[in-house]
């Protein structure tokens, strides 16, 4: 039975599992059909997970099947790691991934990119009694970060010159519990994600680092490039989708305020990782 626990997956709580590096293309192509085969991990709250009553759900999740449901297509959900996701869409066994997918220039190099459905930027957890010894992004190197391997996250911990110590779709309690034994230091991730994770997990004694932001994000589906019609459609959906309130009631079910738009923070720093 899936666990219901929350999920922290970095792309990205398992928080990271929305920015992975992407694999190599394959060119076998997939003909058009009236069923929308969705890639997604099940891991990742609140994008996509196992409810109570072991129902796959989630903002992304609940997102895809509204576009199926307006391009009147059946959609089936396939689960994969980040890696394998990414590969599915590469290699036409999935029509799109929906994992809470940054959005960024070396993501489009390989595939098309939705058009958002989330606006976010980039946060820190800590531990709540000494904040990690971290009061800001240069505070970082030294410090052993969390998540997972290649994300885009860890990329960014990587250049600011943190010791990285990786994580295979690792739950919230798994991420938390590391932090607060001090086997790891601090969580960089997407901040709402990041701050339902904590939330979910209130016996913990880790926090948000507030006031220290970085990298402002969006993301969207993954679709590949080959498939541009499907992209087209997929976009009109989405457009339709903000016009008509249904994009933001599906956002505030899941994250409580409009991820859908983008927030108004002060952003300390943009950190360029490829």
């Amino acid at each position: 039975m899936k666990k219901t626990l929350l999920y922290l997956s970095v792309a990205c709580l398992v928080i990271l599992g929305g920015c992975k590096n992407d694999t190599k293309e394959n060119p076998t192509k997939k003909v058009a059909s009236d069923e929308l085969v969705v890639a997604t991990s099940g891991t990742l709250f609140p994008s996509s997970y196992y409810n109570d009553k072991n129902e796959l759900t989630g903002y992304d999740v609940e997102v895809t099947k509204e576009i199926g449901k307006r391009l009147n297509k059946k959609v089936t959900f396939k689960e994969f790691n980040v890696d394998g996701m990414l590969s599915a869409v590469q290699t036409h066994k999935a029509d799109i991934a929906a994992n809470d997918f940054s959005i960024n220039k070396k993501r489009e190099e390989k595939f098309s990119l939705s058009e958002p459905i989330k606006y976010s930027f980039g946060s820190m957890v800590v531990r709540k009694e000494d904040n990690s010894g971290i009061s800001s992004l240069d505070d970082v190197k030294g410090k052993k970060a969390a998540g997972e391997a290649s994300t885009t996250y860890m990329k960014v911990a990587e250049s600011l010159g943190a010791t990285l110590v990786n994580y295979d779709n690792a739950t919230n309690d798994q991420y938390m519990t590391d932090l607060v034994k001090g086997r790891t230091d601090v969580i960089l991730n997407d901040y709402y994600l990041q701050k339902m994770a904590v939330a979910a997990l209130p016996d913990m004694p880790v926090k948000i680092l507030e006031d220290v932001y970085f990298n402002p994000s969006s993301s969207g589906l993954v679709i590949n490039k080959d498939n541009q019609e499907l992209k087209k459609e997929i976009d009109s959906s989405i457009t339709d989708m903000k016009k008509d309130g249904t994009l933001t009631k599906i956002a505030t079910s899941f994250y409580g305020e409009d991820i859908s738009k983008k927030p108004t923070v002060k952003i300390s720093k943009t950190i360029e990782v490829e």
